[in-house]
């Protein structure tokens, strides 16, 4: 049966989005759960994924994944244009959740250090400013380069490293009396 220019068109476009979409995905949803919390983040991948579908014809094929976290980060505009702005509940459940992919076990030392600095690490990441802890986890969690972090937020790219070194700063600030005294290391 003789293929139509319809359905080359849809076989096109499928191995398109099979080669150029589908490998991004793992990031898109750990950059969504840092945008809109873990309760948000499928249905704002989805509507991106739609929206990729529907122009992946025209994609050139340079750089899928900024092309893709632009998407996202406008779909993720469009969809709360008028919404508030994420609980701290919503941020607690994200850090306390372990990431699907990619997980190598922890040794003795890290899994100390996690069971010390979890709660304290987590009211330190928490008590940042949202600009601040977004780049922080952006970067830090979900392992962005400082190009694509300042695609999906918008802003220059010294702007985000201004901010992470910031965040950074006043992380380790936080942590400081923890550690010294999970280490011994404090005054007495």
């Amino acid at each position: 049966m003789p293929e139509t220019e319809s359905d080359a068109v849809n076989d096109a476009q499928a191995r398109n989005f099979r080669l150029y979409v589908e490998p991004e995905i793992e990031v898109l949803l750990r950059v969504a759960a840092t945008l809109t919390g873990p309760s948000q983040a499928e249905d704002l991948v989805q509507e991106t994924l739609i929206r990729a579908w529907r122009s992946v014809d025209s994609f050139d094929g340079r750089h899928p994944r900024a092309w893709l976290l632009t998407i996202l980060r406008n779909t993720n505009m469009n969809m709360h244009r008028r919404q508030r702005p994420d609980t701290f509940a919503e941020l607690g459940d994200y850090l306390s959740t372990r990431p699907a992919f990619g997980v190598e076990e922890l040794g003795t030392e890290e899994r100390v250090m996690t069971s010390i600095l979890s709660d304290d690490l987590e009211r330190a990441v928490g008590s940042l400013d949202p600009k601040f802890r977004t780049v922080l986890l952006l970067i830090d969690v979900d392992q962005l380069t400082y190009a694509e972090a300042a695609n999906v937020l918008g802003v220059p790219v010294g702007t985000v490293m201004s901010r992470l070194s910031r965040a950074r700063d006043r992380v380790r600030r936080h942590l400081r009396p923890t550690f010294a005294s999970a280490t011994g290391k404090g005054k007495p």
